[in-house]
């Protein structure tokens, strides 16, 4: 086992539902308790506060296959941003069929970014957060 390498967003003990209900946007706020809750039924985890502004559910040691670096991170998450909500929800390839169905949405490594609920199928991404909870990767 390599050497867990140390990074800057780390669990902490703040509260989640006091981070969401700072979200100045109401809708936004609204679909991160929506999300939550959905990321916690899912995941059967309770939702902890990643640095500032990142929301997780459990726990994992991922091991970098080019480096060899591991770090420990959430098994899937969310972040209210300004801009959009952005899911981390690994091994998006997995999903591709499902996210031909979602509606509005971009992809980057690891993270989907969608502006609100109201521009997806709500159904849809409710089966890749429980598709995603169940797979261990």
């Amino acid at each position: 086992m390599g050497k867990l390498a140390e990074i800057k967003t780390k669990e902490n003990t703040a509260s989640v539902e006091d981070f969401i209900n700072s979200i100045p946007d109401e809708t936004k706020r609204q679909d991160s308790f929506r999300i939550l809750e959905l990321m916690q039924k899912a995941s059967g985890e309770t939702a902890k506060m990643w640095g500032a502004s990142m929301i997780g559910f459990g726990n994992k040691i991922y091991k970098s296959p080019t480096s060899g670096r591991e770090v420990a991170w959430f098994k899937m998450g969310f972040a209210p941003r300004k801009a959009n909500l952005s899911f981390h929800l690994l091994n998006l390839k997995q999903h591709a069929a499902a996210l031909e169905k979602l509606g509005k949405h971009k992809t980057g490594e690891g993270c989907l970014y969608i502006n609100k609920l109201a521009d997806v199928n709500l159904t849809v991404l409710e089966e890749i957060i429980n598709a995603t909870a169940k797979n261990e990767h």
